[in-house]
């Protein structure tokens, strides 16, 4: 989806803040379909948010003001089984943060006078002031044993915001399995259908340049094991290799030993959408908004699951048991893993969120 023209000089149109979280990229990408909407739609989004997440938004909206939110500082450890224990004893400090995030956006609601909010997995982000909206498609957050805690924890977050949008479909035809799906419930939620970046068109390819991508993208330390990984196992590897780091820096190419691969920091959305139309496979993260935006290309993945994040181990397998794709552990993915690709379809259902899909009307009014 290209990015959607703003004239900054319009006066008169309700301003609606849209802040996603900084944990990857995913959360930043997935929001992009939705400021078009709402440039499209006669709205003036206000951005705000913290680190690589808020700087890509800058760059895909350069034209939009934008505001610094308190950062979560969310980071992996390295080995994956200590994740959930870490994450329990950073639990007071996020409880605080989430507290100073909320003053500062009664601020940015006051200075701007905004008429509306759209949250993705900020807890902070919301107003009385003003209609808020949730996006998310975990409505259940698998967290092993503690799994039915975390759900309603987060559904208890959820139910402070006026309509909750969840990126899939209801019922059986749908992409993130039972993480967004729930029976009966008082929550607001609004199924919108995936939300991607990508335009759900074709692109004339005339040939595939590349055998593999590798898109990669994450908290650390986790995002920089993966990356070295697969370079140790590439370092040999014969035909084209395109390798997005999936770090936002002024330097977009860096130098690679290997003359078959190429190596970029980032990509933004425009290029990022035609080189995976010219790549074989494509290696990358099990994340939902990776997952949105190869399903709208019909890739053909390989999904390595962040250690320790359940909810990305869940997706790869339920992606393999509906043979769409494979996937393995970080630790016992090698090359000679990508031959198990052949047995899998890829994906094959080319559906994307329309405009007419995101239900503005709650800011309507």
């Amino acid at each position: 989806m290209k990015s959607a023209k703003i004239d900054t000089e319009k006066t008169g149109s309700k301003k609606i803040l849209v802040a996603p979280l900084n944990w990857g990229l995913g959360h930043a990408t997935r929001c992009i379909p939705v400021i078009n909407t709402l440039i499209n739609n006669g709205f003036h989004p206000v951005l705000a948010g913290d680190g690589e997440s808020l700087i890509l938004l800058k760059k895909e909206f350069p034209r939009l003001k934008n505001y610094q939110l308190p950062s979560y500082n969310i980071q992996y450890s390295r080995k994956g089984k200590y994740l959930k224990y870490k994450l329990l004893m950073n639990l007071p400090r996020i409880q605080k943060i989430i507290k100073k995030e909320r003053m500062e956006v009664e601020k940015i609601v006051e200075k701007e006078q905004i008429s509306g909010i759209i949250s993705d997995n900020r807890f902070g982000v919301y107003s009385n002031k003003a209609p808020s909206v949730y996006i998310t498609h975990q409505v259940n957050v698998l967290s092993g044993l503690t799994s039915f805690f975390t759900s309603k924890f987060h559904q208890k977050i959820i139910s402070k915001y006026q309509e909750c949008w969840v990126p899939d479909f209801k019922g059986d035809n749908n992409l993130a399995g039972k993480l967004s799906q729930i029976g009966h419930t008082r929550i607001n939620l609004k199924y919108i259908g995936p939300l991607s970046r990508f335009e759900d068109k074709n692109i004339l390819v005339k040939e595939r340049k590349y055998q593999i991508m590798v898109l990669l993208s994450g908290p650390e330390p986790q995002r920089t094991l993966l990356e070295e990984k697969l370079l140790t196992e590439l370092k040999d590897f014969t035909k084209k290799v395109l390798f997005i780091r999936g770090v936002i820096s002024d330097k977009e190419r860096i130098f690679s030993d290997n003359k078959n691969i190429v190596i970029v920091n980032y990509l933004l959305q425009n290029d990022l959408q035609k080189t995976i139309a010219e790549s074989e496979i494509i290696i990358s993260r099990s994340g939902y908004s990776t997952v949105m935006d190869l399903s709208v290309m019909q890739a053909k993945a390989f999904f390595i699951p962040t250690p320790g994040q359940e909810e990305q181990k869940y997706l790869a397998t339920y992606l393999e048991k509906k043979g769409i794709a494979p996937y393995s552990s970080q630790d016992e993915f090698s090359i000679n893993d990508l031959e198990k690709i052949t047995v899998y379809k890829g994906f094959k259902t080319k559906k994307t969120v329309r405009e007419h899909s995101i239900p503005l009307t709650v800011f309507k009014y």
